[in-house]
């Protein structure tokens, strides 16, 4: 968000105006700093073939994921809905990676009908997969590195205890497999975890790729996942991007140089593309004073943004309607049944009832982790590109919370096997 002129603007349009159009809460989501931030990572890799995946999981409104398609992004999915999804938001099945985990087999096959590339985690679905289609259609592998990394444990995923990933140690395991069945590996993968500050973390898992890359003939690319992370306070600390893509594309042009073909180098950035450009707008419904606090409430909770609650993660607070205001501290709190507290002890200007407070740094999983817990509707969703602000999912209705409900006799007769 920009002050400008008096007034906070998101891409150039008043936070006040689309909050008086189309209401609140409201995701806002500037598609300018998408662009930004893809930019940054053509530029930081440009020295190797580089490919990006934005891992929709962080926000899958269809509007945003034409976007990406727009900047040149491939698509990173974990579900078949999400493949579906990128489907019809207009990626080709080639420029979509399928990376779930823990998912029945069926899964597969219909990613495998949907023509998008294969990533297995897992040695007993790779076993499966060979059996099922002998090297006909070739696969991914996703390698657990066994390292500790992330910004909270939740989102670490390539330590020693995670679920995802084969471990590096079941390496021998794995070529076993891959020759039984004849699997065509064009790939593997890492991911190490989100928040990522130390670009070393990255090297080592680059450094275990390639030692492991010499196992497979048929490599294509290399997929360091994502986890870049991003400045969430005015002093935070970023993933330094540029330092990291000169280190990268050197170690991979003298890799590259002993190959007979190019192996590109994939990344699955999602909350470093997003999460900057989201801002939730909510407004204050209640402002109270206890004998120890100062509670602003507004109309939207951990139903709306649960990252706070669930990584005790740090969003920036502007009140719009009040730039200038006199500050004072606030312990802001959301309006469902649970303690859901959004900010501890924060200094803001002056809160009225009936102000309208930003939420930033909101663009990834936000809306994505949104629930209708307490029986709440989920908020409408805004995308400002070139200066307009486009609707792009309107609030839900109580007929949209009762739409599925119905009162239907199941049929007796044997459990289907």
């Amino acid at each position: 968000m920009e002050l400008s002129g008096g007034e906070y603007r998101i891409g150039g349009v008043p936070a006040l105006q689309v909050a008086a159009q189309v209401g609140t809460p409201a995701y806002v989501y500037d598609a300018a700093i998408m662009a930004r931030q893809a930019e940054r990572l053509e530029r930081a890799f440009a020295g190797t073939p580089a490919r990006f995946m934005y891992a929709c999981k962080a926000l899958t409104n269809v509007a945003v994921l034409k976007h990406m398609r727009s900047l040149g992004l491939g698509l990173d999915t974990v579900s078949v809905q999400e493949v579906e999804i990128g489907l019809r938001a207009g990626f080709r099945p080639e420029e979509i990676l399928f990376t779930p985990n823990m998912v029945p087999f069926k899964e597969y096959e219909k990613a495998v009908e949907l023509g998008v590339h294969i990533n297995i985690d897992n040695i007993p679905m790779l076993e499966r997969f060979g059996q099922a289609f002998q090297g006909r259609v070739p696969v991914c592998i996703r390698i657990n590195p066994h390292i500790m990394a992330g910004g909270n444990e939740r989102i670490s995923t390539g330590h020693i205890d995670s679920k995802f990933g084969i471990s590096i140690h079941q390496l021998r395991h794995v070529e076993r497999v891959v020759a039984a069945h004849g699997l065509r590996v064009e790939g593997l993968h890492m991911h190490t975890g989100s928040d990522i500050l130390d670009t070393e973390v990255f090297l080592r898992a680059a450094e275990l790729l390639l030692e492991t890359a010499v196992y497979f003939k048929h490599l294509r690319f290399l997929d360091l996942g994502s986890g870049f992370k991003v400045p969430y306070k005015p002093d935070d600390i970023a993933t330094d991007v540029e330092d990291l893509g000169k280190q990268l594309c050197t170690r991979m042009q003298r890799f590259n140089a002993e190959r007979p073909t190019p192996v590109e180098l994939w990344f699955e950035p999602g909350k470093f593309l997003v999460s900057e450009a989201g801002t939730l707008l909510v407004s204050v419904s209640l402002v109270k004073q206890t004998t120890a606090t100062i509670f602003a409430g507004v109309d939207s909770g951990l139903n709306h943004l649960i990252r706070p609650m669930l990584y005790g993660s740090y969003h920036g607070i502007v009140n719009t309607s009040r730039p200038e205001g006199r500050k004072r501290i606030y312990t802001v709190v959301g309006y469902i049944c649970e303690t859901d507290t959004f900010a501890f002890d924060r200094q803001l200007p002056e809160i009225h009832e009936g102000d309208v407070l930003a939420f930033l740094n909101a663009g990834a999983y936000g809306f994505s982790m949104a629930s209708n817990y307490n029986s709440r509707l989920r908020p409408a969703e805004v995308l400002v590109k070139d200066g307009k602000a486009l609707l792009v999912r309107r609030r839900e209705t109580l007929e949209d919370l009762l739409a599925l409900q119905v009162e239907e006799e199941l049929t007796s007769g044997p459990v289907p096997v």
